[in-house]
């Protein structure tokens, strides 16, 4: 085995604690500078910036399951990781991932962590009983995103493609409408990244990789915002059509073909649940450059054109969609945010969903060329574009999460020995946000 010198190894341990502390100080920097600016009056309209929230220490019903989870986890997920079975070790990552994110919720107990999330004024639960008719919605759809006329959408359904009213609707018709359903299902589909994210790295980069990351996943901190929000689920669906994307373009015969047809519905529909989530083609890309997956590509790219045929058979245009929320956005107050301090302010609540341990891992992705510093930099590239865009100037801890959950990834490029004080950290990070600070969403 190939021994590496002690004087290298420990250069990048130093390199490492320097990213941890450049991220520490981005926090700590958009921290003091959104208070400062919130005294002076700017227009943040996030009291806990970068953060969309409020300062309230407190703990609940979940603190305990939550402290439980993550000692558990930070103790026993590494070595378990490397020894279980993969079949046991997807379906104990999943079951993990969903004590983990419920725990956090129930932090506010069962109505305001949970139940109560989607019925907010500005939810898509608001909007459900409205459609009666779901063809004549996706007709009319654009003509309800502006505001200030008569029977505009709410503020997150006229902010989205109709994609995401659409599921919660089709909850409410088999049953499983209201707050409590929604918000349960909404977790469920969101913790799906917990076995993805894996499934999508053994793809690519070998198993040792995706056990790696496992555990990685399963204590992500933005777990904070999975519970409970539509972007949770948003992450759910767009994690799985990558993961579907990448047995595709590794497998042979018909299962291939069925997993690219699932690839390509997922990616599709999921450019119907968020418009921002075309920035998953940096994604994308890394899983058929490193697979080499181009006969998956295409028929996923059927798949993709035929959702949206779907949806302009029955009346709506992705573009025409995105032309109108834009100008919804600048119709809004929250376009007053200034961007000279969103566009810094954003990396730190990313750094805090995404956890600290981001910053080591795009720091040692830069250096690596390997299928695991793909994603990272894939992740990292979507990011850097939706914060440059302007139209993304706070709330990107739950809006980003399905860019931020590839970060876990990164887990694969340290040393065995390090991964549980990194996995400690990110667990710290998320208990630290979730009893200090109330998050709107």
């Amino acid at each position: 085995m190939l021994q590496i010198p002690r004087t290298a190894h420990n250069q990048r341990c130093g390199a490492d604690l320097v990213a941890l502390a450049v991220a520490v100080t981005a926090v700590a920097g958009s921290a003091a500078a959104g208070f400062l600016l919130n005294r002076a009056g700017v227009p943040l309209y996030a009291d806990a910036a970068p953060l969309f929230g409020f300062w309230l220490p407190r703990v609940g019903p979940g603190t305990p399951l939550a402290l439980l989870t993550a000692a558990a986890v930070t103790t026993w997920g590494p070595p378990l990781a490397a020894r279980l079975p993969w079949g046991r070790l997807l379906v104990g990552g999943y079951l993990a991932a969903l004590a983990w994110t419920m725990s956090l919720a129930l932090v506010d107990g069962w109505q305001d962590g949970v139940a109560g999330r989607l019925t907010g004024w500005a939810e898509y639960l608001r909007d459900v009983p409205r459609v009666t008719d779901i063809g004549a919605m996706l007709t009319t759809f654009t003509d309800h995103v502006l505001a200030g006329q008569p029977g505009s959408w709410t503020v997150h359904v006229s902010g989205h493609p109709p994609g995401a009213l659409l599921s919660y609707v089709w909850l409410d018709r088999v049953g499983l409408g209201g707050g409590a359903s929604s918000g349960v299902v909404s977790v469920l589909v969101g913790s799906l990244a917990a076995v993805a994210v894996p499934v999508t790295a053994r793809a690519l980069a070998g198993a040792d990789a995706a056990r790696a990351a496992l555990p990685f996943v399963v204590l992500f901190p933005g777990a904070v915002w999975v519970g409970v929000s539509a972007d949770g689920m948003f992450t759910g669906v767009s994690a799985t059509g990558l993961a579907l994307l990448a047995l595709a373009a590794t497998r042979r015969g018909p299962l291939a073909g069925f997993a690219a047809a699932g690839a390509g519905l997922l990616l599709g529909f999921a450019l119907f649940l968020n418009y921002g989530l075309v920035l998953l083609l940096p994604l994308v890309v890394v899983v058929v450059l490193c697979t080499r997956g181009y006969r998956a590509l295409l028929l996923a790219a059927v798949g993709v054109v035929g959702v949206v045929a779907v949806f302009a058979a029955h009346g709506f245009w992705w573009l025409d969609g995105y032309q109108l929320v834009v100008q919804r956005y600048h119709q809004g107050d929250f376009a007053q945010r200034p961007y000279g301090y969103w566009v810094f302010g954003n990396i730190g609540a990313l750094l805090l969903s995404a956890g600290p341990f981001a910053a080591v891992a795009l720091r040692r992705a830069a250096l690596d060329r390997g299928a695991a510093a793909g994603l990272v930099l894939a992740a990292a590239a979507a990011v850097l574009a939706a914060d440059l865009s302007g139209l993304s100037k706070a709330e990107v801890e739950r809006i980003w999460l399905p860019f931020a959950v590839w970060f876990a990834v990164g887990a694969a490029l340290l040393p065995d020995r390090q991964r549980r004080w990194w996995l400690a950290g990110q667990a710290v990070t998320a208990l630290a946000v979730n009893h200090v600070i109330a998050t709107n969403w």
